[in-house]
């Protein structure tokens, strides 16, 4: 009887498995559409309670910190393009709150979006666009780490 159990049991956790990745391949493809997580949680028929703690156990944070990390990765490309203003950036990336956008990008990259629009202009030209998103990828799980002081 109790590998019988056990067999359920981890059967229920790969369908759970197989859900999330569908909830975080829709979070991908869909992060400039309006999302929340009762939504996410009703197209792979789960709660929304249930979801946001397997989510959690899975990928380390929470369906709407990896949503919000999406729509600042993509953000950060669009600055750096340099032809959008930062609120022109915050509603092509789905947020509605310019002072939530703004916020949790200062949070993952450690500097405001104009201060990140202005330095990527500056910036390197000619570097590939792959590497300068490789380089600049946001800070995931954490806060940005404030810089080192200088003592010179």
């Amino acid at each position: 009887m109790p590998q019988v159990t056990s067999r359920s049991a981890e059967e229920e956790r790969l369908r759970d498995l197989v859900r999330l990745r569908r909830v975080r391949d829709r979070i991908d493809r869909e992060y400039a559409q309006p999302l929340d997580v009762e939504a996410l949680a009703r197209g792979v028929h789960m709660s929304a309670g249930h979801l946001s703690r397997q989510f959690r156990a899975a990928y380390g944070e929470s369906p709407y910190s990896y949503l919000m990390t999406r729509r600042i990765e993509r953000a950060m490309a669009l600055l750096r393009r340099g032809d959008l203003t930062v609120t022109e950036v915050c509603f092509a990336v789905g947020c509605s709150s310019l002072g939530t956008f703004s916020t949790r990008f200062t949070e993952l990259v450690g500097m405001p979006p104009s201060a990140y629009r202005r330095q990527a202009a500056a910036g390197a030209p000619g570097l590939p666009p792959c590497v300068a998103k490789q380089v600049t990828r946001p800070v995931r799980n954490r806060e940005a780490r404030a810089p080192e002081p200088s003592l010179a």
